[in-house]
């Protein structure tokens, strides 16, 4: 079980960019963050999801929206996993019951894209919350490595 103090840290790691109050009733509110790939520098993922104030569980929805905001280079691309599975890049508690928003990065090498999958790690009425987006290397320097990875594949 995650402590308080991780808790903190993860949520701390994040540029909080905007907060919207889902009503005056309610203490849950759709927060915002703005995050950067720590090995692919020039993608910025932006993450929605309910924060509920007062529960000891966040809803399991949330959206993303990721964009090249620098440059994607063929060093940074050498470091990233090409599995399948790719690799988680963020992660966040969400509770304090194991529930977790993680976001994966996945390399698409037949289409030379970049694909950011959310999810949440614990089943919500009936289902594990996710959205995708997508950063293509098109116009940038990992173009080229893109290509010469596809040509070496063959």
């Amino acid at each position: 079980m995650p402590s308080l103090l991780t808790i903190g840290l993860l949520s701390g790691c994040s540029d909080n960019v905007g907060k919207v109050s889902l009503g005056l009733f309610t203490t849950k509110d759709v927060v915002i963050e703005a995050k950067q790939d720590p090995i692919i520098t020039g993608v910025t993922c932006h993450i929605s999801h309910v924060e509920a104030d007062l529960d000891f569980s966040d809803p399991s929805d949330m959206s993303i929206a990721c964009r090249q905001t620098g440059e994607i280079t063929e060093a940074q691309l050498n470091k990233i996993d090409r599995s399948k599975n790719g690799e988680i890049v963020f992660k966040q508690s969400k509770s304090i019951l194991f529930k977790s928003l993680k976001v994966r990065r996945i390399y698409d090498a037949e289409h030379k894209t970049l694909i950011y999958l959310s999810y949440s790690t614990k089943e919500s009425s009936g289902s594990h919350h996710h959205s995708l987006s997508t950063v293509a290397l098109f116009n940038t320097q990992g173009w080229d490595w893109a290509l010469q990875q596809a040509k070496s594949a063959n």
